[in-house]
């Protein structure tokens, strides 16, 4: 994981439009940049919805939201679609940027090992800069945690 205080690493990602979209373009504002394991599972359906719910109030804010899995850029234009998501989601197939982040780990379930993301959000202030990192969100109540640091 990244620490707050370190400068955010830019990248370029696909969004669900196929369009593609770099974090420097959000200079000026705050963004909340999560990660999250798979769109159209429970918890990130709720923590996507949570966002959407709160969206207008980081909008408020000047803050954008940015969701970040491993799925593909259909994936997320079926899950944008299905659930009126109105920020961005970006696709990550490779790995590249979760891994820079941090979030792609070494997780356990059943007693079987395999790699996936760690559900995550950081904070990232105007000029590009960490302030806040929360590992191991709960997916329920982390749209109004982030809400409320803004």
């Amino acid at each position: 994981m990244l620490n707050p205080g370190t400068e955010a690493p830019d990248f370029t990602l696909n969004d669900q439009n196929g369009t593609p979209r770099s974090l420097h373009e959000f200079r000026g504002k705050k963004v909340v940049l999560y990660f999250y394991p798979k769109d159209m599972t429970s918890g990130c359906t709720k923590q996507a919805c949570g966002f959407a719910e709160l969206y207008p109030h980081f909008q408020e804010k000047d803050a954008v939201v940015i969701g970040v899995s491993k799925d593909s850029v259909a994936s997320h234009r079926k899950f944008t679609d299905k659930y009126g998501l109105p920020f961005i989601l970006l696709a990550d197939p490779d790995t590249t940027v979760l891994q820079q982040y941090g979030v792609w780990q070494e997780k356990q379930m059943y007693g079987r090992s395999y790699m996936g993301v760690v559900r995550t959000t950081y904070l990232i202030d105007e000029n590009g800069v960490i302030v806040k990192v929360m590992a191991k969100v709960n997916a329920s109540s982390n749209p109004a945690d982030m809400l409320a640091l803004l």
